[in-house]
């Protein structure tokens, strides 16, 4: 029987969860919160590194800002591919004009920006907007 290490939505906790029930809808030990909560996570300059260096779980994250017109229409997408992916992927959003940090540390040029992490390491990258097939795919073939 294997663990996953997931890291909580809520309170940024690790929780070792059997592989094998992760389907199960897992709650924290720690806030007793779902685990996957069928939306992607706002992660943080401050809980970022967490959730990159501790989830077992492959990390897609949408790199994006608020004034951002093809980031508000690929919004709604993303929340259900969120939906659609859990538990085999987290998603997360990270907003580049409150985390400026982030942006920087992974050179986002141009936004929505799209990468996926993997054991902590950057492993698939694409910038621009997505619809709900395209994003599926797209995270499909890079988790």
């Amino acid at each position: 029987m294997s663990n996953t290490n997931i890291v909580c939505p809520h309170c940024d906790a690790v929780n070792r969860v059997p592989s094998e029930r992760l389907t199960e809808n897992p709650v924290c030990g720690k806030c007793r919160k779902p685990l996957f909560a069928g939306s992607p996570v706002a992660l943080t300059d401050s809980n970022f590194d967490r959730h990159l260096s501790r989830n077992d779980l492959p990390l897609v994250v949408d790199f994006w800002a608020p004034w951002c017109g093809p980031c508000k229409m690929m919004a709604p997408a993303y929340e259900q591919a969120a939906v659609q992916i859990e538990p085999r992927a987290r998603l997360a959003k990270v907003d580049t004009e409150q985390n400026q940090m982030l942006a920087q540390r992974f050179a986002i040029r141009s936004i929505p920006t799209l990468a996926v992490f993997r054991n902590g390491q950057q492993v698939a990258s694409q910038p621009g907007a997505m619809n709900l097939p395209q994003l599926l795919q797209w995270i499909q073939a890079n988790t």
